[in-house]
């Protein structure tokens, strides 16, 4: 399989999940004392005066308990219902399927090491820059890396700049063509270029885990200017063309 980079070591420790055993005691409630009958007590019985009529008199039904329940009364209305918030986006999409575009580019070989690659890359857009910007010619896009080889050692590459119209009196390392199309993924990364092998280990385990072959080449977009931006600062796609 195309080597991507040299990667650093990293130990990958999966993170433990940890179980906490809640004991809490359950109190036994006491069983509640049973109500007092409402059927009130029978009155002595007394001796029927002469007058009195031989038939006793019947016994009062006792009045019906009132009811637990309480009277209605005015309906409250309903607490207004708290608008949800919009979703955060925490983190960057990794492994999102997309479809590159050819575009016309002004393009620069190269090879270098890994001890100092960025500052390899940085003299390739420098190059192309100039170039550029002595026939007034704009970037119509991203400036981008595409890497055709890598090795322990170091890695060839292309330099690729996105214009409208073709430079004249190029050098004889510079052509115009196009840029890399087809599907991939794109991955994100923010930091330093030298950070980069941990991304490039995080991709190379998203594809295992898909079971995804690659293509012999992967492509750089920087989306913030390696000329001008702090090197701890970028911002770079990384897309990953398939089979």
């Amino acid at each position: 399989m195309f080597r991507f980079r040299r990667f650093a070591l990293a130990a990958l420790i999966p993170a433990a999940a940890l179980s906490f055993g809640l004991s809490a005691t359950l109190a036994q409630t006491p069983s509640p004392a049973p109500a007092a009958s409402a059927s009130p007590s029978p009155a002595p019985s007394a001796a029927p005066s002469p007058a009195a009529s031989a038939s006793p008199a019947p016994a009062a039904t006792p009045a019906p308990a009132a009811s637990a329940s309480p009277s209605p009364g005015p309906t409250a209305a309903p607490p207004a219902a708290a608008a949800a918030p919009a979703p955060v986006q925490t983190a960057d999409p990794f492994g999102q399927e997309t479809m590159l575009e050819a575009r016309k580019v002004v393009m620069v070989k190269g090879t270098a090491n890994w001890d100092s690659a960025f500052d390899t890359l940085v003299d390739a857009f420098k190059a192309l820059n100039t170039l550029l910007d002595k026939q007034g010619i704009k970037h119509a896009g991203n400036s981008m890396i595409v890497y055709t080889s890598t090795d322990d050692t170091g890695f060839t590459f292309l330099a690729e700049i996105p214009v409208d119209q073709d430079p004249k009196n190029l050098p004889k390392d510079m052509s115009i063509g196009k840029s890399p199309e087809g599907k991939a993924l794109k991955f994100v990364h923010r930091g330093s270029y030298d950070n980069m092998d941990n991304t490039y280990e995080a991709i190379t385990n998203h594809l295992d885990d898909k079971r995804l072959e690659a293509k012999d080449t992967f492509i750089e977009e920087y989306l913030t200017d390696p000329l001008k931006t702090a090197e701890d600062k970028l911002v770079i796609n990384v897309f990953v063309p398939l089979k």
